[in-house]
């Protein structure tokens, strides 16, 4: 049994290791309608945990993940795997998602706790206390 974990941290947390660590690969978990329509951050791949039509698990996610990661290109020579780091609109998805994705075996993984648009204010409003984009890191909308 591995002893692995998935790893919590925040948006800005998040974006030091994308900046410290060049193989370091940001995986945007929610659906597409919201990476393409709400935003996403920059340099962000789109693999959805849940996604339409139907707003099930997505059933190829971590295939989706392995092929992401195929061919050695984002593995250390320690065998510890660079850093996999996971978001969605406010950290619950991609905790879900990570959490899987430790129990495949991936190592190294973090799950934004904030995620991109962070929870929800007094007056049921994203983006206005917490999150990637509260923070001013880089996003980018279609």
């Amino acid at each position: 049994m591995s002893d692995s974990h998935i790893i919590e941290i925040r948006a800005t947390e998040a974006w030091d290791i994308i900046n410290t660590q060049p193989k370091a690969i940001l995986v945007d978990v929610r659906s597409h309608m919201e990476f393409l329509f709400i935003g996403h951050p920059a340099g962000a791949v789109s693999i959805p945990w849940i996604d339409e039509p139907d707003w099930v698990v997505n059933p190829k996610f971590v295939s989706e993940i392995r092929q992401l990661v195929l061919g050695g290109v984002s593995h250390d020579l320690d065998g510890k795997g660079v850093p996999l780091i996971l978001i969605c609109r406010s950290g619950k998805r991609s905790l879900e998602a990570g959490n899987l994705l430790v129990s495949e075996q991936f190592k190294n993984v973090y799950s934004i706790s904030d995620g991109f648009e962070g929870e929800l204010d007094s007056e049921h409003h994203r983006s206005t206390t917490s999150g990637w984009r509260f923070a001013g890191l880089p996003w980018e909308q279609c």
